[in-house]
């Protein structure tokens, strides 16, 4: 059985901000950014992960990796028992738990370092992880999650019977996975800093390339949304779905205001239109929108399952979008699930980024055969971003995602592009730096 030897950290940034690729109504000028981390060992396997960023603040979360590598250094990983408890002992550890607890920086970086064991784990069964998770017994599933604070909504049993349940099929699922591939939407057409023909242009395009919805970003001035929206709409007929995402720009009442406007355009969800942790403000929303048709979405910052228990048992959500990388990692993801499970709310997870695609496509497909069991009304977000640097890149067929192949979780990057785009040295920032002191 592998031994952990080492962890190793890189801040690798892209500057996406150039051309203002995955602009919004909150962050104008993202640098798409991965705090990448590494678990090397004595065996044939490493395991690699990566904690999703949009620059600033990068080097904090490799610093948070960095304070955790005498916590794994020298640990074994042969089996899910093992993964299993170094998720419990880096998330329940005293004295790393009192920065959060189970929230902030530290809790995204033991994420990288459990998803990088999970990473390892695939590798060594040879599977792609969406495979291993959907393969585990009803029982190896329940030894994932931690059930502290759940109990309320779902207990171990509850869970068992649950997923003893949807096993029904399972076999099915797999194979139509392997033939169809999982139900996608782009949010390439929708960053707020493109113009009027770009936005045109590439939502008539994401019809032709097969998908049934797109999103796109509002929140900065009103008047600019209903344009915008009323040209998307126009372009992609009546019968796409067009989804739309604030990015916690309004307050409660601002979020029904706004939206009651745009509703003429039959937008199908609109997406954090308040703060994400306001788990009574997203169900206000969701009451003033109702009679509207449109459904409250949110989850991509949702910091732990406690807030995701909240927002799914107080009816505050329609639509969870999970995110690969901004809990404490698969384990806790696998509690998400679980839950949206039992509250029969869809997982349409939150991707893009850079390496999200590549990563949370094992999470939906694992709900699929595991824990939802179908598809219906479950999307996963694709944006067309920086695929190129990673292993195994997304690949997309008539709107929907591919299932992949390879052993792992997806988010091996090349070593090429970790070197280039390492930030402040690799030779991107180099000649980055030299235009702007020109």
């Amino acid at each position: 059985m592998p031994t952990i030897i080492d962890l190793t950290s890189a801040d690798v940034r892209f500057p996406t901000s150039r051309d203002l690729d995955g602009s919004d109504a909150m962050n104008a000028d993202p640098d798409y950014s991965a705090a990448y981390v590494t678990l090397e060992t004595d065996g044939e396997h490493h395991g690699a992960s990566l904690v999703f960023t949009i620059g600033r603040g990068n080097d904090v979360v490799v610093a948070a990796l960095e304070a955790l590598r005498t916590h794994v250094v020298g640990l074994t990983i042969g089996g899910l028992d093992d993964v299993n408890e170094l998720s419990r002992a880096l998330i329940g550890d005293s004295q790393l738990r009192w920065l959060g607890p189970e929230k902030g920086v530290m809790h995204m970086a033991i994420g990288g370092v459990v998803d990088a064991a999970w990473d390892l784990l695939a590798r060594q069964a040879n599977k792609p992880l969406w495979l291993l998770i959907g393969e585990l017994t009803p029982e190896e599933l329940v030894s994932c999650i931690d059930f502290r604070y759940l109990t309320d909504a779902i207990t171990p049993e509850g869970a068992l019977a649950l997923l003893t349940e949807r096993a029904a099929g399972k076999e099915e699922r797999i194979a139509d996975l392997r033939g169809r591939g999982f139900p996608a939407y782009t949010t390439t057409p929708g960053w707020l800093g493109y113009s009027d023909d770009k936005l045109v242009r590439l939502s008539k395009e994401a019809v032709e390339q097969g998908f049934d919805m797109i999103k796109l970003k509002v929140g900065n001035d009103l008047g600019d949304d209903v344009r915008r929206l009323e040209l998307a709409r126009n372009a992609v007929g009546p019968h796409i779905r067009i989804s739309v995402d604030a990015n916690q720009r309004w307050d409660v009442a601002d979020a029904i205001e706004w939206m009651t406007a745009l509703a003429p355009f039959n937008p199908y969800w609109i997406e954090e239109p308040t703060s994400p942790d306001d788990v009574l403000g997203h169900a206000a929303i969701r009451a003033g929108l109702g009679h509207h048709g449109i459904k409250v979405a949110t989850g991509e910052h949702c910091q732990n399952r406690v807030i995701a228990k909240q927002l799914m048992a107080a009816g505050a959500v329609d639509v969870f979008q999970l995110d690969a990388t901004r809990m404490g990692g698969v384990n806790e993801l696998l509690a998400v699930l679980l839950l949206a499970a039992r509250y029969n709310i869809p997982v349409c997870p939150h991707a893009g980024g850079v390496g999200l695609c590549e990563m949370v496509q094992h999470l939906a497909m694992a709900d699929l055969v595991a824990f939802a069991g179908t598809t219906q009304d479950r999307y996963l977000e694709f944006v067309d971003h920086l695929h190129e640097h990673f292993t195994e890149p997304v690949r997309i067929t008539d709107g929907a995602y591919a299932a992949p192949s390879r052993s792992g979780s997806g988010a091996e990057m090349l070593a090429s592009s970790i070197a280039d785009h390492e930030f402040p040295h690799g030779i991107v920032w180099a000649e980055e730096n030299e235009e702007n002191t020109h």
